[in-house]
């Protein structure tokens, strides 16, 4: 094993500190050796219940059982292609998790070989879970950090960034962090397109939100948290298409701290082609509606979280109602061209926030060249959201299949 820099040791055991990981000082040096070694847990693989591997079930861990550190979690289903570049990501953090378990979900193009060849632990469900969230709630048992991060197969980190979503931890009252967003490619029109949307997101829709304390979402597809508050949660909830949403609205309507932590960047693989980008907005409208519908009594209790939540509902409705529907209606009606000039009537708002975020990655000529993508896209979104609202709120069919969106 590669022994990290002592800087490193230093800076994760301070870390650690701050949140509380350490019981005593001794339990510096008796709690785990990874704070000595960077941490390659032995391969292992595992099938059935945690039990199987001689871990205590769920009901019987306590905080007490719980040992300082984090574990990822990384749900997989034949993502062989991609687990090996976010397993790597994770081995080459300035804080290097403890354990890092692949949930190989019933995959068929090697996904598990990918992660024994790394050197992690890998288990595999005796059937496959359905679901992202029924993964990593699979692989909950076998934590025994005292954090727990759940990271997509298909997304790398910058190099500090699990340090960054740690140092979250030193106020008691967090139970979630979550970080910045950008897709890994920028190629295709939807891959752009959805560069421009989340860098407008992250630089000015999320500050706000951590401002108020009130993030609206603790992203999925990256986010730490503690694993005791976890466990009285049950995991992550399959009750809707989006677990992210509803944990996070779940935490905030119980008192529970969620931070957005802008320095720790994550780069998930995004939609190329539309095939795949239909599938992933299709299941994030429904997801957003799903959990509308099963939080409303809820988040009218928790001040900003309701306005937020509120405003996304009228604005992505009604813009919606006004882009595919009125527009055209009054450009046919009217004879006028003119109006299609509509589509872009919100472009200089859009673009101050963009290049606030841009300048400092360097990413100016990017952005120029990718915001025509996320007007196109935006109409899209637009689009199955309507299609989610009429099919959940209207119709009264909820939609239920997890579909990968890449």
């Amino acid at each position: 094993m590669e022994p990290f820099p002592l800087a490193s040791v230093s800076r994760g055991m301070a870390l650690r500190a701050l949140a509380g990981e350490f019981p005593s000082p001794l339990g510096i040096f008796g709690g785990n050796s990874c704070l000595v070694e960077k941490c390659r847990p032995l391969a292992t693989e595992c099938t059935g219940h945690p039990s199987h591997v001689n871990l205590p079930r769920e009901s019987g861990v306590t905080a007490a059982h719980l040992i300082m550190g984090v574990t990822v979690i990384i749900p997989a289903y034949n993502e062989a292609e991609s687990v090996g570049d976010t397993i790597q990501s994770l081995l080459a953090q300035t804080v290097p998790p403890d354990q890092i378990i692949l949930v190989d979900d019933g995959s068929t193009d090697g996904t598990g070989d990918v992660g024994r060849r790394a050197g992690i632990t890998v288990i595999r469900p005796p059937r496959n879970t359905g679901s992202k969230a029924g993964a990593q709630t699979f692989a909950l048992p076998w934590v025994r950090t005292r954090l727990v991060m759940a990271i997509d197969a298909d997304t790398t980190l910058e190099p500090t960034a699990v340090e960054r979503l740690m140092q979250s931890f030193a106020q008691r009252g967090v139970g979630a962090a979550c970080g910045f967003v950008l897709p890994r490619r920028i190629e295709s029109l939807w891959e752009r397109g959805r560069f421009i949307e989340y860098l407008f997101a992250f630089t000015f829709y999320k500050q706000v939100q951590d401002y108020y304390q009130r993030p609206m979402i603790s992203s999925g597809c990256f986010s730490m948290y503690r694993t005791e508050l976890m466990r009285r949660h049950g995991g992550w909830p399959g009750r809707t298409l989006a677990e992210d949403m509803d944990l996070t609205w779940t935490f905030h309507q119980a008192g529970v701290g969620v931070r957005f932590v802008p320095e720790a960047v994550c780069y998930p693989i995004e939609p190329y082609n539309f095939r795949f980008m239909r599938r992933q907005l299709h299941r994030w409208s429904h997801g957003f509606i799903q959990n509308v519908t099963l939080h409303w009594k809820g988040v009218l209790t928790v001040p900003f979280l309701r306005s937020a939540v509120a405003v996304a509902l009228w604005d992505a409705i009604v813009a919606s109602l006004a882009f595919l529907i009125v527009l055209p209606l009054l450009i046919v009606a009217l004879k006028s061209p003119w109006l299609l000039l509509a589509y872009f009537i919100d472009a200089p708002a859009i673009l101050v926030p963009l290049l606030m975020g841009a300048i400092p990655r360097r990413e100016f000529g990017r952005v120029l060249a990718s915001l025509p993508s996320f007007f196109v896209l935006r109409l899209v979104n637009g689009f199955y959201f309507l299609e989610a609202v009429w099919s959940e709120w209207f119709l009264r069919r909820p939609f239920h299949v997890y579909k990968k969106g890449h």
